[in-house]
């Protein structure tokens, strides 16, 4: 990987400090010219040729691959969604719940793992217990004490949004698994920036989508549904990209994650998607990863020990660092420049680190933000 080119690729980096990829990345060129190039071959050349569902059909084809080769999974365990809050909710929807059911999850969990858990509960009946993790940092045998036969869903985060932690999801997922219940993993803030394996995580389900980390486009997110797990769900939406035959007087689901896909949407940002996913293969994930481990290293070598919220040892390109007024600091951090936000769960101000960021970025954050070690 060479950082220069990936930077240079990138144009809003033309105009600013961006150290907010854990919300949202800004486009490579590449990326969005496949975006672009999508709209107008499926407008323009398919319907004198192929057709436009056939072109859009062969994206999508090629989307479920990509994403299936960046998670270590099967084609067939991948269904597309729009995003990782839209993956979540598909699981949440399509599955049976009754009161007395309980679901695990813990407090540092995005509201896209949250709050399908709260309206499960005002519907059903079901029980949400929340596992307290100390500034991110889950202990397993603390799930293990509230993870017993009542419980049907564990749902975490593999790299948590507010401090950055990784989460134990194999030792989450084998504690699950012992009691008879199903795992859902939000991977959103760990697909690009650090290699998944999903079959090593053993989860049932896994959501993310490619706008962060990825350095993806809005509106292509991807689900893994693990093989033989898609009999746990009964999906509650039906679409012609659902079933084997739509035309047929008796619809039968899919056998595998397409299940849960259900008909026409816009091929554009999975064309965005694969090329994304194709960029970070070929820098190589694991190289990405390292370039970040060594920047964050550096803002955390730069910031107070008593500032410093995150855990000391790299976790992820994640940094959360308090700071007397969060609010006024991000303004002010604006106006230089430099792009961050507030986690307002905790108060503080989080900067992402990706692997197109310089020092001389971090040092633009420390001094804007009035840091100093």
């Amino acid at each position: 990987m060479n950082p220069n080119e990936l930077r240079a690729s990138i144009p809003a980096l033309e105009e600013v400090v961006y150290l907010n990829t854990g919300a949202s990345a800004p486009l490579p060129r590449p990326v969005a010219e496949a975006v672009q190039s999508c709209v107008t071959e499926q407008g323009y050349r398919a319907p004198t040729e192929e057709g436009m569902y056939t072109y859009a059909f062969e994206v999508y084809d090629e989307a479920r691959r990509a994403a299936a080769g960046l998670l270590g999974a099967d084609e067939s365990e991948v269904a597309l969604t729009q995003s990782t809050t839209d993956g979540i909710n598909r699981i949440a929807c399509a599955s049976e719940w009754e009161a007395g059911d309980v679901i695990v999850t813990t407090d540092v969990e995005h509201s896209a793992g949250e709050l399908p858990w709260r309206r499960l509960a005002d519907l059903h009946g079901v029980e949400v217990r929340i596992v307290e993790t100390d500034r991110g940092r889950l202990d397993p045998d603390d799930v293990a004490d509230v993870v017993d036969e009542d419980v049907r869903l564990v749902s975490l985060s593999a790299t948590e949004w507010a401090y950055g932690c990784r989460l134990p999801v194999e030792a989450v997922t084998e504690l699950a698994h012992d009691v008879g219940a199903r795992v859902l993993v939000d991977a959103v803030q760990a697909v690009g920036a650090r290699p998944v394996d999903v079959e090593s995580w053993g989860a049932d389900f896994v959501a993310a989508a490619g706008h962060k980390w990825l350095l993806g486009p809005w509106g292509a997110g991807f689900l893994y549904v693990r093989e033989g797990a898609e009999d746990w769900l009964t999906p509650r939406q039906i679409g012609y990209r659902s079933v084997e035959d739509a035309n047929t007087a008796d619809y039968e689901y899919k056998p595998g994650a397409q299940r849960l896909e259900v008909a026409t949407t816009n091929p554009a940002p999975y064309a965005g998607l694969v090329e994304a996913i194709e960029r970070a293969q070929a820098d190589g994930v694991d190289v990405r990863m390292e370039r970040i481990a060594a920047l964050t290293g550096y803002l955390k070598s730069r910031i107070p020990d008593e500032k410093l919220l995150s855990p000391p040892s790299f976790h992820s390109g994640l940094v959360t660092v308090e700071v007397d007024d969060p609010e006024g600091t991000v303004e002010c951090l604006d106006e230089q420049g430099v792009k961050v936000r507030v986690i307002p769960s905790i108060d503080c101000v989080r900067v992402s680190v990706h692997a197109f960021n310089t020092r001389a970025d971090l040092d633009r954050f420390v001094e804007g933000a009035g840091l100093t070690a």
